[in-house]
């Protein structure tokens, strides 16, 4: 029985890391039914897709401790090797994909969070990165996105220390996008898939590609990435169609994608 359901909502996909009773936790089962899942997502091409995870309390309450305690240090490294197989073939693939954090995301629940393009949490969503008290470091990925996305000082502190986070504050540091109540993440984590969906999506992939790309790279090859998925639009369907309806006055037609 696999633990993460996939549901197709029209233009949309949901991802769901349903172990509720393991407060949703990583193990390599877990891991393994999630690689599943993006590569599901990767054959039948949404134009978004919402990770979340199942129950009320957790989103991804972390690893599997109970699984790791009794690791050896080749087992931890394939472990390690694993998780961010995973979490980067979710972050690399190419439609946005949106975390709706519903509850504790700790550890490998953060680091799963960090993969995603955007980040909507509810007033109860709780981040961390509490490995140091376990004593290990994080391993699926946590010393490098978090450094990217809120600077490498307030990522220091978090990492050092341990501290819990709550939704107010991650909105603050730059964290998540934004912070809903609790009875409403479902709905606005779609309602925001939805709207991306409702846009041109090889524009949509393109921009994506150009941010991703050009992080990595110095500005002058970055400003080269961005010129070519410029130039990659054009002349497409939804390109020709959109430009002609906005010269003409006229309500353009549905994106097709092509």
């Amino acid at each position: 029985m696999s633990t993460v359901g996939y549901e197709a909502l029209g233009q949309v996909a949901r991802i769901t890391v349903e172990r509720p009773e393991a407060l949703n936790a990583l193990s390599t089962a877990v891991l393994l039914d999630l690689d599943e899942a993006i590569s599901r997502a990767t054959r039948e091409a949404p134009r978004a897709v919402v990770l979340t995870g199942a129950g009320g309390k957790a989103f991804v309450a972390g690893a599997d401790v109970a699984e790791m305690a009794g690791m050896s240090r080749l087992g931890a490294a394939a472990f390690g090797a694993l998780g961010n197989r995973v979490f980067r073939a979710l972050e690399q693939l190419p439609m946005p994909v949106i975390a709706a954090v519903n509850g504790f995301a700790l550890g490998g629940g953060c680091e799963l969070a960090l993969a995603c393009d955007l980040r909507i949490a509810s007033e109860t969503a709780v981040f961390a990165q509490p490995e140091v008290g376990l004593g290990i470091t994080p391993g699926f990925g946590g010393t490098q996105r978090l450094a990217r996305l809120i600077g490498p000082a307030r990522a220091k502190e978090l990492l050092f220390t341990a501290r819990r986070v709550d939704a107010s504050e991650a909105l603050a540091i730059g964290l998540v996008n934004r912070v809903v109540a609790a009875e409403d993440l479902s709905d606005e984590a779609l309602a925001l898939a939805d709207r991306i969906a409702d846009q041109a999506p090889l524009a949509v992939r393109a921009t994506k590609a150009a941010v991703d790309l050009g992080l990595q790279k110095d500005l002058d090859t970055a400003l080269a990435i961005e010129t070519a998925q410029f130039a990659s639009c054009f002349e497409t369907e939804d390109q020709t169609s959109a430009m002609g309806a906005f010269v003409e006055r006229r309500k353009p037609e549905p994106f097709k994608g092509a």
